[in-house]
């Protein structure tokens, strides 16, 4: 292993009430040896510490602010804001308790105060917005909270693009990618008034660039760490900063991608609620691809009803996007008014042994929701990986050609690799293994359209039988177990904390349902978890 020995120190600037950190990459080869007997072998880090990203420079427009910021404040305003719900934030702020820049400035200076912490920094974090201040400042101006985003802070994984900040995917090659451009749904967010606080470090092109790479890798953001336990759990990924940030109260809410469990994981490794919708509900023009067959993005939140208040705000038809369809608004109402009398949800009889999946049907039973237990039939999807390779192939050209920096100096994937192969300890310390293998695919576009029909019908057609057979409505899940064949039948899920393993590691439940169906999913989700109350808060970021 190659050592890189930086001195870390943190520097008092003695010019104003709040001194400023100084970040200094710091020596962390000790910290490298002792996670190279994990249990887990891709939690055997060669790096923490990004190599690529000043972290001084996320901090650095807010300086000023930070210098004169008020902590008594912050500490007095933080029982109204942590854990707190977005409705119960909003009607604090009806109350006067605070406005929305203070709301902005207190989630600016956690940041700050943890990511600039050696033995709390959890790397979630690659930019945030030099303006949100002033935006905050303008909704307070106006005063016309309209809905309930109105104002409210919104961190997204850096593959979707923000107009103004880079979109770098976490890739050293798409470090100045400055985009002058909004993906969709983040216009369709800033409609309602959301405001962009900053952009989420991820693994490195969504997970889909090397087999060795650890969960939560990126050589633009470092390893993203898990506030459960830095270094004992995975982050989940590819949306690790994602489902960390939120978890460690950085945010009101954020904004995952997925292809096959990219926010069901880190959802579930974070104690979040989080949801894979169906194909095509949430436009994906202006986000970085790995396959415009399975690619979604979709909201991560502490708890359910704040989870539809996003989706609802960030679904809409857009022409761009082959698989667009206008999606129906979640009724809020029907949520919190929901009978669940005559739900039944199946359960694999490999899962009903699982000991906090036991106890989440006890709470189900409780709520009045039904179960039955199903025996499940072996299944295959042998083109599932080609077709996230021949899409990547051809995706990502026509993203970089339609909304990446003009002057960006890649047009497609073997010219990413070429560029990672000057530096590999720099831009691809683990490899690039399936990059070379998408370089050299040769599927044409007649095999592909034929491995996509294929595909999506055998899931479909496997998943509608087991539901006939068993007479059921809604799957459950552990985690992201079933994110595969969910992603192929374009089927959405929906992840809900059920508690922790006996080592404190997090885990969910997850409810799947059939297509356009995200209603009933917020309809049982939010009983279950009236019912079972199971998530807690990381101790060490509370």
């Amino acid at each position: 292993m190659r050592k890189f020995i930086l001195p870390f120190c943190i520097l008092l600037l003695s010019c104003s009430d709040n001194p400023i950190t100084v970040w200094e990459n710091y020596d962390e080869s000790q910290e490298i040896e002792d996670n190279s007997n994990h249990e887990i072998n891709r939690m055997r880090y060669k790096r923490l510490q990004s190599l690529t990203k000043d972290r001084n420079e996320i901090f650095k427009p807010f300086n000023d602010f930070l210098k004169s910021y008020d902590i008594s404040y912050h500490k007095s305003i933080k029982d109204f804001i942590i854990n707190e719900d977005i409705t119960s934030i909003q009607s604090h702020i009806s109350e006067g308790k605070f406005n929305y820049e203070d709301l902005v400035k207190f989630y600016l200076y956690r940041i700050y105060k943890f990511e600039m912490d050696k033995e709390l920094y959890l790397n979630s974090i690659i930019s945030l917005n030099p303006e949100i201040i002033y935006e905050a400042r303008e909704l307070d101006r106006k005063n016309k909270p309209d809905n309930l985003l109105y104002g409210i802070p919104i961190l997204v994984k850096d593959n979707i693009n923000v107009e103004g900040m880079v979109t770098s995917a976490g890739a050293s090659v798409f470090k100045d990618n400055l985009t002058d451009n909004n993906a969709k749904v983040i216009e369709n967010l800033e409609k309602n008034n959301a405001l962009i606080l900053g952009k989420l470090n991820m693994s490195e092109w969504a997970y889909y660039f090397c087999r060795p790479c650890p969960v939560g890798y990126s050589s633009i953001g470092g390893q993203t760490l898990n506030p459960y336990g830095r270094k004992i759990f995975e982050s989940g990924g590819s949306s690790s900063g994602s489902g960390v940030s939120i978890a460690a109260n950085f945010a009101a809410a954020s904004i995952g991608s997925e292809t096959s469990g990219s926010i069901l994981s880190p959802s579930s490794k974070n104690s979040l609620v989080g949801l894979k919708p169906t194909i095509g509900s949430i436009s994906r023009s202006g986000i970085v691809p790995i396959s415009s067959f399975f690619d979604t993005s979709g909201p991560m939140t502490t708890n359910v009803y704040d989870n539809a208040i996003l989706f609802n705000s960030m679904i809409g038809y857009d022409e761009k996007d082959q698989l667009s369809y206008k999606a129906d608004k979640i009724d809020l109402e029907e949520i919190k008014n929901f009978n669940p009398k005559n739900i039944i949800v199946g359960v694999s009889s490999n899962d009903s042994k699982d000991s906090l999946i036991k106890i989440a049907i006890d709470d189900l039973k409780a709520a009045g929701i039904l179960n039955t237990i199903y025996d499940p039939k072996k299944y295959s999807l042998p083109s599932f990986r080609s077709i996230l390779t021949s899409d990547m192939k051809r995706d990502l050209p026509k993203y970089i050609s339609n909304y990446a920096n003009k002057d960006i100096q890649v047009s497609n994937v073997a010219d990413i690799v070429e560029f990672n192969n000057k530096d590999t300890f720099i831009h691809a310390p683990y490899g690039q293994d399936i990059f070379n293998e998408i370089k050299e695919d040769k599927v044409s576009d007649s095999e592909l359209e034929q491995m996509k029909i294929k595909t999506k019908s055998q899931a479909t057609n496997y998943l509608n039988k087991i539901m006939s057979n068993n007479d059921f409505d809604i799957f459950i899940s552990i985690d992201n177990r079933m994110a595969g064949i969910a992603a192929a039948a374009h089927f959405p899920a929906l992840t809900i904390p059920m508690g922790y393993r006996n080592d404190g590691q997090p885990s969910n439940i997850t409810f799947i349902a059939k297509s356009k169906n995200e209603q009933l999913l917020y309809n049982v989700a939010y009983i279950y978890e009236n019912q079972s109350k199971r998530r807690i808060a990381p101790k060490k970021y509370n």
